[in-house]
């Protein structure tokens, strides 16, 4: 269950969003703040305990799309609505999450790794460019697991694909927001199913006393 405080903080940084978005639909673009709901997993829980790092380049991302002659047509913000996906499958997955402000903040939780997530890459690809009647996102993913003190233990990349179709939208922006939230539902479930197939944590799981 979220405390007061978080609650409070995910409301003024969604306020904070809100703004951003209507400043930058000043400048000309469009603006979406994705949204979306996101159940939490029916998983069963690793026997581990997790430090989870949301980086400002996570909770700040945004992406522009410019048109062909370099205008700059949409801004996409997804930052808070990742965190809203870790933030509901992550506790499904292990025993214990604490979210922390940064690695160092780790030391002392008794976890035993620290999770940071962090997108490399992302895609949009419009009916009117790709001459197809779907609206398509693709994000590129580097999730990172180091052990509590920090050190490297797992760096892998993920990717996560959403598309709908255009008439299911009267609005490109909404058509837009609603194949993010189908790619990152696709991430929750490529990354719940193939988190302990990752060779590198597959052998610290094992390695773990139990």
């Amino acid at each position: 269950m979220e405390t007061m405080a978080k609650t409070a903080a995910r409301a003024a940084r969604k306020a904070l969003l809100v703004l951003s978005a209507l400043l930058l639909a000043g400048c000309g673009a469009s603006s979406v703040v994705v949204s979306g709901s996101f159940p939490s997993p029916n998983v069963g829980k690793l026997p581990v305990t997790v430090a989870v790092v949301y980086d400002d380049s996570l909770r700040q991302f945004a992406y522009t799309e410019y048109g062909e002659t370099g205008d700059e047509q949409y801004h996409i913000l997804s930052g808070e609505s990742h965190i809203e996906l870790f933030d509901a499958i992550l506790p499904a997955m292990f025993d214990r999450v604490e979210f922390v402000d940064g690695i160092a903040d780790a030391a002392g939780t008794g976890v035993d790794a620290i999770f940071v997530p962090r997108i490399e890459e992302f895609q949009l690809a419009l009916p009117e460019k790709t001459r197809l009647d779907v609206y398509e996102v693709w994000i590129k993913y580097n999730m990172r697991l180091l052990t509590a003190e920090g050190e490297p233990l797992a760096d892998w990349m993920l990717t996560s694909y959403g598309k709908t179709p255009t008439e299911t939208f009267l609005k490109t922006e909404a058509a837009i927001n609603e194949a993010a939230v189908v790619a990152l539902r696709d991430l929750a479930s490529t990354f719940t199913l193939s988190f302990a197939r990752v060779p590198e944590i597959s052998d610290w799981l094992a390695s773990l006393p139990r």
